[in-house]
């Protein structure tokens, strides 16, 4: 039976990339104009004096102009079912309408498809499933998933051009499986950000390990650890760090 996650994820299916590359264009060049200009134009020159009024025909031309263009821009965003005129919060932190995610367990070999964000609002029911899917296999644990981590996959996966699942070696560890991984290997950090639900180690089919670490590294948004002997790479949001 179709979930909830499920029926909104082929809903969302329709927000295409070319609307929001429309978007993020409309958005850059609403920036461009002067916003002083816009909302609370400065006094015009006196140029001319018509009936005790002066009027400078320049600028007066320039405004009809800028605010002509404005509206074409908020039609254009009205097209793709966006905000003519988003804040500028919005902005910086520009994305889809909606955000999905796909991933694969290696261990218990579940499934997810989540569309974890809709219009800059994290989907609870969404974020339950993939903090069950991220959970420890080895204790059943289950904790919450830092959605920034969740993003980071998400422009990931847009980076390196693909919409395959991401298969997870390892999400959400326990304190206890984590000092039982470190009696086993050197590579394991006692304070490990897995235990916080901020790391997850992942190979992605289709996209070759040293491409996947490399997109990482690009993004400049936390740690990228690179395994080729274990055939994974590890993605964090703490401080921006490789190895």
């Amino acid at each position: 039976m179709a979930t909830d996650t499920e029926t909104l994820t082929r809903q969302g299916a329709s927000a295409t990339i070319e609307e929001e590359r429309n978007f993020f264009e409309i958005c850059k060049t609403i920036f461009r104009y002067n916003a002083q200009e816009l909302c609370n134009p400065s006094p015009l020159p006196r140029t001319r004096a018509t009936g005790g009024t002066s009027v400078s025909w320049g600028v007066m031309n320039r405004r009809k102009i800028d605010r002509r263009e404005f509206l074409k821009m908020g039609a254009l965003a009205a097209v793709a079912g966006l905000s003519p005129v988003p804040s500028f919060a919005a902005l910086d932190r520009f994305s889809p309408p909606v955000r999905r995610l796909s991933f694969y367990n290696t261990h218990t070999e579940e499934t997810l498809e989540a569309a974890y964000c809709v219009r800059g609002r994290y989907r609870p029911e969404a974020l339950r499933d993939i903090n069950h899917i991220l959970r420890d296999h080895r204790t059943g644990e289950i904790a919450p998933v830092d959605p920034g981590l969740l993003d980071l996959l998400h422009d990931l996966s847009r980076r390196v051009g693909t919409s395959s699942p991401f298969h997870v070696i390892s999400g959400y560890r326990s304190p206890a499986t984590n000092a039982t991984l470190r009696t086993r290997s050197r590579n394991v950090a006692r304070h490990s950000l897995h235990m916080a639900g901020k790391a997850v180690d992942i190979r992605l089919p289709g996209c070759g390990l040293g491409s996947l670490r490399q997109a990482a590294l690009d993004l400049k948004r936390g740690g990228v650890g690179f395994y080729p002997g274990s055939n994974f790479v590890h993605v964090d949001v703490g401080r921006v760090r490789f190895w």
